[in-house]
């Protein structure tokens, strides 16, 4: 009956139908006491959608006119519309007896936790910097380079006679390491050697039918099979669904662990995962990082978040080695050092990894302790090659094979011996091996009679032994350890410094690579902050033209995608362990420069065609107005800023050409105008201070609200000129006119306040009346006697007519220390050399408290020769002084002094070789607390500044030592606390992602302490931190009390015998900057159990944030045509319903490739999601907290929307997007307000946006 009602479509069956609905709905809202979202029907379809609710188009992201658009989009039939009809009825009453929860308490989630957290250490059996203190770093074995002495042999013996220890079983994994560039470049590796490893395997592994092998670099992989013939194509997709092949780690190069920043870091793991995903249809699950120079806890954190079931590595310290050998520890599980103090330990980010026991990844290194007897079983053997293994091995024969094979056996037996397991992983392989057929089949055929030998006396040997992967290895142990009580042992912390033993017989610290060749660490962090933000435009502007059916612009973004696929790789590319390191060969570092230049240009013109799309409204029907406001020539220069253009309103003419027009340093006609725009690629709100170049000094700036801003400056633009050209264009005779204002540009500073995630239009106009008010004092012995000593005729009368007189009020320096002060504090500086000296802060009521001493100092230690280079640095010990001064050369030495409205700063330049800048701002915001530095550094050409290594290091008086925690007196003597030496303490960053504690080791000398830094590092004692930001890689120390150093550049002549086979001479005039902040922590701080773990300050998160992801500016040219000022939109908000929490950064928006057409986009991106810890007890004083711009909050990440996009699902996936992550708490997420991210973690999720709105 029924049944035929509904199909006749009985009205009377539809209302009693929805009447039922209706009255089901109340009972259950009734039933929650509050309007919670609507339940999903099994199509996926809501069959109830509250106004403002999270399921208003399915997700969070809202789409315009609540349930009912929803009804016309998706064109419901009438029985779902009656249905929701009378819900409506029902909703309206309801809502006239009940207030409507408020947004914000709608989208609130409960498990999102405090406000305020606190941190604290994981329990672990092992925490690093605590047994690397106690370590013999002269061990009695260094001599020999063998740690195997009678105690372990001792031990092997008696375990051979242990019947309840589990039989030797062996895993033999062909390799061979490909590094992407080093002594050849990427290519010529490629064409030389990697493609015919690459082709010799498929076709050899059909012929040996029990290889096995494994493959990490994706970048090689996908090169060859872009080349390879489809049969080619298919054999190794069969040898590696057999898993024959393994596939490790999976990322496009195997990344360096110390000067990368997570970015990149996860970037590149994401693009080798995904082309893995879409052509092999593969998921790494085990990691290989067998070169890396010290590993990192970054990296184990995301292959666990990538769904890992273990890692191998390799070079770790040698006193380690020695370590884990003793402790029989080499598998632990590497856990992340914090967890939060809810006492939720999670087991996110836990990794089990093994330590290959030996020094390096060789055959002759890695069989077994003793070398000698492993080179016998290196069975390379090439006519025309001479090595010390092919003159050693033999090949097998029936006359050997029994002594050969016991003497192998002896090797491995003594690694498995190593561990409770008895398993022992035995890599077979070297750098770029299985390059040639002879040698595929010497190793392969060689290795098959051992092996059958072996285990066809596998009674008499009691072992096991085949080929295998690293995947049957943790198999392995994982089956055997879970009898064995406790289990692996856990384990927190790091290995930097790595130092190997193995080359001299003494050790050598690689703690030069953290810093060599900066320009190129610099270039690196360009392009990922070029990338980022391309990424992010790109998804929105892409989705919002599909969803709008814009066809011109889609065929144009599937056009140009192909560039951002080209960015990431060569992106990827450059944080392999030879790239970013600086230790490649000086012209395969100029083969990767020239990759990251040409993708940071592509970059720079997507984010201008995607700026285009969303800035217009409607149909786009302008192209080309939006121009960056950088010029890059090429990549071994800066890039330079260009001035903006200003246009007449009426006339289409700008009103100032290059060659001057009204006079070059004359004012602008009152008609200009000229706008650009500001991009904050951040998701949340910023206070930021922005310098654009203008053609005049008589401007103001409005912004995108049409209101002009009050806190502008007038800067002058200063040039240098080279002692050869003072001939020209100047009057003043001797060294005197090298330095002066230029008359054609002038910067304007002026604070901009960003919204999150936003596209601002600002404009500038021409200001005859206030302007004068803006521009700098300047304070300059040498530039104020130009204009008076110009003689008549000297110079052109327009160039005196311009002279910074004209402009610039410049007066004489005043004698005696420079004093710079804002609201916050008062900097001194010194008179003679210009550095700052101390730093005095100010409590709530401006009352200066007690100076703080915080002197900045330039030297450099003399590095010792041929063991400090690239990879190494040592000092020299013949010196007497470990220190040298690199400024004592430079007698021409000028101060100048910027005084003005928003900012004031003191710059001291030393000849070419440095200019250093330390500014304050004046801005009534967060950014008054903190202290601007920058250096322009330049080591001019060799030999010049040969043998050196050149820091800048505060000297302060914080009391960063070990035992602060038990000297809660001052005045009492430090003898008090026993005669331990006072060892100083820093938090040096690892990635941009996490903290790490360093105590200084006294044994192992300043190459020992020095540890890499990508963001910041900082010192602390019971009352103040001092935190320094920095924009790149490079190294840092605390090697005295007080003290925070951080390495700028390094020059050594010499090669350091680690392969590259040259020194580093090709620096280039490089700009650092740094954000510098003094912090007050709580008051009386007692040592607490279990000890917090230490992060930066909200304040100081949110400067590293912006120092790595500055505002991206793009001026707007051809704004004279009416039309097309009338079409664009002065704000454009990409995250319309606010941002995201403080802590939550956007880490990247990716969109990913079509699995079909891997070249075009898909309607997918991978939204990653980082919730940075940050410390709420540490802040820069109460009245210049981060509370304006960034508020805390408790409730989640809130209803979040991208533009006007609407979405088709959310999923949370593992870290690089491969699979599906049942999400905690439910089956499905319908909204990002349910997603919850504990502090520090980082978290994925693929978003699919809908094809129409």
């Amino acid at each position: 009956m029924s049944f035929k009602l509904f199909r006749r479509g009985s009205a009377r069956c539809i209302g009693l139908l929805s009447a039922f609905v209706t009255i089901l709905l109340c009972l259950y809202y009734i039933s929650i006491g509050q309007p919670n979202p609507a339940p999903v029907s099994e199509t996926g379809v809501p069959t109830a959608a509250l106004r403002g609710s999270p399921l208003n188009g399915l997700t969070g992201f809202s789409v315009g006119g609540g349930s009912s658009s929803i009804i016309h989009q998706q064109q419901l039939q009438k029985l779902h519309a009656a249905v929701i009809s009378n819900q409506k009825k029902f909703q309206e009453q309801a809502e006239v007896t009940a207030e409507p929860p408020s947004e914000e308490q709608q989208y609130a989630n409960s498990q999102w936790g405090d406000k305020c957290y606190e941190l604290i250490e994981s329990n672990t059996n092992i925490t690093a910097n605590q047994e690397h203190s106690k370590f013999d770093f002269q061990p009695e074995w260094m001599r020999s380079k063998e740690y195997w002495d009678r105690g372990f042999e001792e031990r092997f013996d008696a375990q051979k006679k242990d019947k309840q220890r589990p039989p030797l079983k062996i895993i033999v994994v062909p390799h061979s390491h490909n590094d992407p560039g080093w002594l050849k470049t990427f290519t010529n590796y490629f064409q030389s050697d990697s493609r015919q490893i690459l082709n010799l395997l498929v076709t050899k592994m059909q012929e040996y039918t029990d290889m096995t092998f494994i493959w990490s670099e994706i970048s090689f992989l996908q090169l060859w099979w872009d080349q390879a013939h489809p049969t080619k194509q298919r054999a190794l997709k069969r040898l590696i669904d057999s898993g024959r092949i393994e596939i490790t780690t999976g990322g496009w190069v195997m990344t360096d662990e110390a000067n990368v920043h997570v970015y990149p870091m996860l970037d590149q793991l994401i693009e080798g995962h995904q082309w893995l995903k879409n052509n092999l249809n593969v998921t790494p699950k085990v990691g290989w990082s067998i070169d890396p120079f010290g590993h990192g806890s970054t990296v184990p954190y995301l292959l666990s978040g990538a769904n890992f079931e273990g890692a191998i590595i390799q070079r770790i310290h040698y006193a380690w080695k020695q370590w884990f050998a003793r402790q029989q520890s080499g598998d632990f599980i590497w856990k992340p050092y914090w967890r939060s103090k809810s006492g939720k330990s999670s087991e996110t980010g836990s990794l089990l990894t093994h330590n290959m026991p030996f020094d390096i990844y060789s055959i002759k290194g890695s069989c077994g302790p003793h070398p000698f007897i492993c080179l016998n079983f290196d069975f390379r053997k090439i006519p025309g090659e001479y090595t010390e293994y092919s003159v050693k091995a033999q090949f097998i024969t029936d006359d050997n094979l029994e002594a050969k094979a016991q003497l192998l056996l002896e090797q491995y037996a003594r690694t498995a011996s190593l561990f409770p397991h008895n398993v022992a992983l035995i890599p077979v392989g070297d750098d770029f091996r299985y390059n040639k057929e002879r040698e595929v089949d010497q190793q392969y055929q060689n290795y098959k009679k051992l092996i059958d030998h072996i285990m066809a006396n596998r009674r008499l040997y009691n072992a096991d032994i085949r080929f295998g992967t690293p995947s049957d290895y943790f198999e392995a142990i994982k089956e055997r350890m879970k009898e064995q009580s406790p289990g692996f042992p856990s384990f927190k912390g790091d290995f930097f410094v790595y130092s190997d033993i193995f080359s001299e017989g003494r050790p050598a610290y690689w703690s030069g690579y953290f810093t060599t060749r900066p320009f190129y660490k610099l270039l690196s962090s360009e392009l990922e902050h070029h990338l980022r933000s391309a990424e992010i435009l790109f998804t929105l502007a892409y989705n919002t033209a599909r969803q709008a059916k814009r066809e011109n612009a889609i065929k144009i973004y599937e056009k140009n995608y192909e560039l951002i696929i080209n960015a990431r790789r060569n992106l990827g590319l450059f944080q392999h362990h030879d790239a970013i390191t600086g230790t490649s060969k000086a012209a395969v570092m100029r083969d990767y420069a020239m990759r990251l230049f040409e993708s940071t240009q592509n970059m720079v013109k997507m984010q201008e065609s995607c700026l285009e799309l969303l800035l217009q409204k409607g149909q786009p029907h302008h192209h080309g107005f939006v121009l960056s406001e950088f010029e890059r020539d090429n990549f071994n220069k800066l890039p330079r800023k260009m001035p903006i253009q200003m246009v007449s309103g009426d006339e289409s003419t700008p009103t100032a050409s290059a060659g001057g027009g009204t006079g070059a340093g004359g004012a602008a006609s009152t008609g200009s105008v000229g706008s650009f725009v500001l991009y904050n690629s951040l998701a949340q709100k910023r206070v930021e201070i922005v310098t654009l170049r203008v053609q005049h000094p008589n401007v103001k700036i409005l912004n995108e609200k049409g209101v002009e801003l009050s806190h502008i400056q007038i800067n002058p633009v200063w040039n240098i000129t080279e002692s050869y050209e003072q001939e020209i264009g100047t009057s003043v005779t001797g060294t005197m006119g090298r330095i002066r204002t230029s008359t054609r540009q002038f910067e304007v500073m002026f604070v901009a306040e960003l919204e999150p995630l936003s596209l601002s239009t600002y404009r500038v106009l021409v200001d005859e009346v206030n302007y004068k008010r803006n521009i700098a004092t300047i304070y300059c012995d040498e530039c104020t006697e130009r204009a008076a000593a110009a003689s008549p005729g000297s110079s052109p009368p327009e160039e005196v007519e311009a002279s910074p007189a004209a402009v610039f009020e410049a007066r004489a320096k005043p004698a005696g220390d420079i004093q710079l002060e804002n609201p916050h504090m008062r900097l001194l500086f010194d008179e003679k050399s210009g550095f700052l000296k101390t730093i005095t802060r100010k409590n709530q009521k401006k009352e200066l408290l007690k100076p703080m001493q915080c002197n900045i100092k330039f030297a450099a230690y003399r590095s010792a020769q041929f063991h400090s280079g690239a990879y190494l640095f040592k000092t020299d010990p013949e010196q007497s002084e470990a220190e040298k001064d690199v400024l004592e050369g430079y007698t021409d030495v000028r101060i100048i002094i910027t005084s003005g409205p928003i900012a004031s700063d003191v710059t001291v330049i030393y000849g070419p070789f440095l200019a250093h800048t330390v500014r304050i701002f004046n801005t009534r915001t967060h950014l008054d607390a903190a202290i601007y530095v920058e250096n322009d550094i330049d080591f001019e050409p060799p030999p010049k500044n040969r043998e050196t290594e050149l820091f800048m290091r505060l000297i302060t008086n914080i009391d960063n030592i070990a035992q602060a925690p038990m000297q809660r007196d001052p005045l009492k003597e430090p003898a008090e606390t026993g005669p331990m030496p006072e060892l100083p303490i820093f938090y040096s960053d690892q990635n941009g992602f996490q903290y790490h504690e360093r105590i200084k080791v006294p044994a192992i000398g300043i190459e020992g302490n020095y540890f890499p830094i990508t963001s910041g590092a900082f010192i602390q004692d019971s009352r103040l931190r001092l935190t320094l930001l920095t924009t790149h890689a490079q190294g840092a120390a605390s090697y005295e009390p007080g003290q925070l150093e951080v390495m700028l550049d390094r020059r050594t002549l010499y090669d350091d015998y680690r392969g590259m086979g040259e020194g580093v001479v090709d620096s280039r005039l490089t700009r650092h900057k740094f954000w510098l902040l003094v912090e007050d922590l709580p008051g009386g701080q007692q040592p607490i159990q279990p000890p917090s773990y230490k992060v930066l300050s909200q304040q100081a998160q949110h400067l590293a944030n912006t120092l790595r992801y500055p505002p991206n500016l793009y001026f707007l040219s051809n704004l004279e045509q009416p039309e097309l000022a009338a079409a664009l939109l002065p704000l454009v908000r990409l995250l319309p319903k606010g941002a995201l929490p403080c802590d939550v950064h956007l880490t990247t928006l990716r969109t990913l490739s079509d699995p079909e057409l891997q070249l075009f986009p898909s309607a997918s991106a991978l939204l990653v999601l980082h919730r940075q810890g940050f410390d709420c007890g540490v802040s820069a004083g109460r009245e210049l907290g981060m509370q304006a711009v960034c508020p805390l909050s408790s409730q989640g990440l809130g209803n979040v929307q991208l533009g006007r996009l609407s979405l088709h699902n959310i999923e949370a996936t593992s870290l690089t997007g491969m699979e599906k992550k049942p999400p905690k708490d439910a089956l499905r997420i319908r909204s990002l307000a349910e997603v919850t991210l504990e502090p520090m973690e980082l978290r994925t999720f693929n978003l699919t946006f809908r094809a129409e709105v």
